[in-house]
């Protein structure tokens, strides 16, 4: 495992950090009952955020009305409110991830289709764990990452960086507790040395990056800026690309890791052939979990020459 970064305490003491430090403090106690009082508390956190950020509620009901157009107002409403619920179980799904005794996750941990993971480690060229920003992603992945701790292909993981240097600290050291490495978005190399060693390494390009270095490609029939990088690292190293889905179980029972088949045919060698494959991937399993994916996030922002802007300019 990754041994964890240090706290950097002559900074982040300092008084602008203050805040962050009780928001933690409260996260710390807010994860302390059982896990179903904690997840009621998470549904009314939801709640009160889907009051209190118009522009986000505005964007999650964009992105659902065009997803999902033969659903009716009232079930779009309904999905709206729910995704907002899991937003605030998500808050304190990832506290969890960060601090809870590993025999408190191994509790809530439901891992499906390993063998597909093993089989595709069998030909020793990596695999490139494909996922999406679902509301479970952060606890889904450390999940996952424990029950590879002391196998011989420990998992790793990439994030983004924190401009709040406390909170910078916290993610890091929350995702190194069971993972190999952890690195930052834009290392590439680290990310291709690690399947070059045989490592299973959590990959979800599912955001609007721009223009630049994307390709457009079909996600629940929208042309959709989609990064192509899971195909040409596959092409580049070998490795085997294997979904994985961190889903959250009905009745606070905890959470599922679903692991999937490893894709056929991929890559193709065409990149929007590929982008559009993963963006399907993704959206089979949205359709079925459709309040747990991340629908606050501005997916469709960048649009093709021509097409109008996609959300309104106060979201």
């Amino acid at each position: 495992m990754a041994i964890q970064t240090p706290f950097p305490y002559r900074e982040i003491l300092k008084p602008r950090y203050w805040p962050t430090w009780l928001l933690l403090g409260l996260l710390r106690i807010l994860i302390l009952p059982p896990y179903p009082v904690q997840c009621a508390t998470g549904r009314l956190i939801g709640r009160a955020i889907y009051q209190l950020a118009p522009k986000r509620r505005a964007i999650a009901q964009t992105n659902i009305e065009r997803c999902f157009p033969e659903l009716t107002a009232r079930q779009h409403l309904d999905m709206l409110k729910q995704h907002f619920e899991e937003l605030g179980m998500m808050v304190l799904d990832t506290a969890l991830s960060w601090w809870a005794p590993p025999a408190t996750l191994q509790r809530l941990s439901n891992i499906t289709g390993l063998e597909h993971l093993q089989r595709a480690l069998e030909d020793n060229r990596g695999v490139i764990l494909l996922t999406g920003h679902m509301t479970s992603l952060d606890i889904g992945g450390s999940l996952l990452a424990k029950a590879l701790a002391d196998s011989d292909h420990p998992m790793r993981v990439m994030y983004k960086r924190n401009r709040n240097l406390l909170l910078e600290t916290v993610i890091r050291r929350g995702r190194e507790r069971f993972t190999d490495q952890v690195f930052i978005r834009q290392d590439m190399r680290s990310f291709v040395r690690g399947l070059r060693e045989n490592h299973p390494t959590w990959y979800a390009p599912d955001q609007d990056f721009g223009k630049r270095n994307t390709v457009f490609a079909d996600f629940f029939g929208i042309r959709t800026a989609t990064l192509p990088t899971t195909g040409r690292i596959a092409a580049k190293t070998g490795a085997r690309v294997v979904p994985f889905f961190p889903i959250r179980l009905p009745e606070d029972k905890g959470f599922e890791i679903r692991i999937l088949p490893a894709l056929e045919s991929f890559p193709s060698g065409d990149d929007v052939t590929d982008a559009t494959t993963t963006n399907k991937v993704l959206e089979d399993i949205i359709r079925q979990y459709p309040t747990q994916y991340l629908w606050v996030h501005r997916r469709f922002k960048t649009r093709p020459e021509g097409e109008p802007a996609f959300y309104s300019p106060t979201s």
